[in-house]
């Protein structure tokens, strides 16, 4: 099962109309588990008040929070 399909249940803050991990703790288990689905590095970084995933895919850079308890990537943000 694709890590993107399975449900984050992890707290989340809004900042900047992006939903975002509350806590690097979670925000970190969840760049581990896309790095290995990805098969790529997958950095957290703080934004505001919450955590978002990092990483350069197809040589594109890509940002996810969480939309609907699902990862889900988003616009730039902070």
């Amino acid at each position: 099962m694709s890590v993107f399909s399975a449900p984050v249940f992890d707290a989340t803050v809004v900042f900047e109309g992006q939903e975002l991990f509350k806590g690097r703790g979670a925000a970190q288990t969840w760049a581990e588990k896309v790095a290995k689905e990805l098969e790529t590095e997958v950095t957290v970084e703080k934004i505001g008040t919450g955590w978002v995933l990092r990483a350069t895919v197809d040589g594109e850079p890509r940002t996810w929070g969480v939309y609907g308890q699902r990862l889900s990537r988003i616009e730039q943000a902070g």
